[in-house]
């Protein structure tokens, strides 16, 4: 049995943990089979506990930009872990890695640093809220921006309506405070301002949306957002936990020369290790407590351990001004081949790709947004993801996850995965 270790681990897991796992895509439901258990990983590979290898391209959902185990982020974890793990307290560290980020992203003056991209995302809408002191939110079907109460909202049956929770435990009131709107489809966001004047607080979206597989905005789409937040007082949140440190060291503000309101992070600024943060202009920001009457608090919040991985992390980045550029061409390689391979095998397919996230649907349905996401084949998927496994080739497994792509993965990796792609008969 090629997974007889992985499959006694689940087993095992699901006595203890709900579903085995602590996170639900990682149970394998969207494409069926068992889990497979890691062990380690190092550079642009992953080691099951069954001994098997796998070149990665979830890259751990995206921070592992540089790679697994890269020795200068590994050097710096272990000099900080013989300091202490966990104080509490202030430290040098959370500013130094702060004022990286404030010199590298446009338009922002002061970070607030939490433990993961949820918590930002949730506490970015609240200090929204806090500063315009109104209540709704716009987000976009197919957005995720993690499992907060007000994110977790279905669309109802027209443009203007209010959503329905579709998780149980958010409620009807947590609801009503969530429009949804439409990716990539301006009128339909022009109409949801219309129907609610002055009450607006907050349009909240992935500048480059990652949980519907990988869509781009298309032309004019971000602008059009920036005016319409503008026009009618509600601040413009991007939700960059992907897209930030990925697309290029000033994340999709600076790919798209548009500035957000605020901006939310995680994955890349923690090197790995759990983190977040969110960040904004001045006096946005200073609506924080302890110097506003907006409360976020984090017992952990710049864990030193994360601080020293992320600031790493980062440097490493900056240091090389052209790594975007070569992760960008690696994609574009891979994306190409894939292309190719498929048209010649006749297998019916769409690819989107921009920077180092990449994403294959097998439709002949140009997507660009989540109704058009949805006309995939995902049982073709599910036999693609299989065949991939075990062909040594981790990919997401889910039709709706954006394959992140590493710098650790060079013209060997590409051309086993390519290889691999050309023994898929659909």
């Amino acid at each position: 049995m090629r997974y007889q270790r992985s499959s006694a681990l689940f087993q095992d897991a699901q006595k203890y943990l709900p579903g085995g796992v602590n996170s639900p895509v990682r149970a394998f439901k969207g494409v069926g089979g068992t889990p497979i258990f890691i062990e380690r990983a190092k550079g642009a590979y992953m080691y099951d506990a069954d001994g098997h290898s796998y070149i990665d391209y979830i890259n751990s959902w995206g921070p592992m930009i540089v790679g697994h185990a890269h020795p200068k982020v590994t050097e710096a974890i272990i000099s900080q872990v013989e300091k202490g793990t966990s104080y509490g307290t202030p430290t040098e560290l959370e500013s130094e890695i702060a004022k990286l980020v404030v010199e590298s992203v446009p338009g922002i003056d002061m970070v607030r640093f939490v433990n993961s991209g949820t918590e930002a995302c949730m506490s970015a809408i609240r200090l929204a809220r806090g500063f315009t002191k109104r209540d709704k939110i716009i987000k976009f079907a197919g957005c995720y921006h993690g499992h907060s109460d007000s994110f977790l909202i279905q669309a109802g049956s027209g443009a203007a309506t209010f959503g329905e929770p579709n998780s149980p435990g958010v409620t009807q009131g947590t609801a009503k405070d969530t429009l949804l709107a439409n990716f990539n489809d301006l009128e339909n966001v022009k109409s949801l301002f219309e129907n609610n004047p002055g009450e607006i607080a907050a349009l909240i979206l992935e500048p480059v949306a990652g949980n519907m597989g990988c869509i781009p905005p298309q032309e004019g789409f971000l602008e059009g957002l920036r005016e319409l937040c503008t026009a009618h007082g509600a601040l413009l949140i991007f939700d960059e936990v992907m897209t930030g440190f990925r697309l290029s060291m000033g994340g999709a503000q600076e790919l798209f020369e548009i500035t957000a309101d605020i901006v939310t992070f995680g994955k890349v600024i923690g090197g790995g290790l759990p983190v977040g943060a969110f960040a904004g202009r001045r006096e946005i920001m200073e609506y924080l407590a302890p110097i506003g009457p907006v409360y976020q608090a984090g017992t952990l919040s710049g864990n030193p351990l994360a601080m020293r991985a992320g600031l790493t992390t980062l440097q490493l980045l900056k240091q090389n001004p052209n790594c975007f550029e070569e992760v960008e061409n690696t994609t574009l390689e891979i994306a190409e081949g894939v292309h190719n391979i498929f048209t010649k095998n006749s297998i019916e397919h769409s690819i989107n790709v921009i920077g180092s996230m990449f994403s294959v649907f097998f439709t002949d349905v140009e997507v660009t947004d989540f109704e058009t996401a949805k006309t995939a084949n995902n049982p073709t998927f599910n036999r693609f993801y299989h065949h991939m496994l075990k062909n040594g080739i981790y990919l997401p497994p889910s039709s709706f996850e954006t394959w992140f792509i590493s710098l650790a993965i060079q013209s060997e990796e590409i051309d086993k995965t390519l290889s691999a792609i050309d023994s898929f008969k659909g």
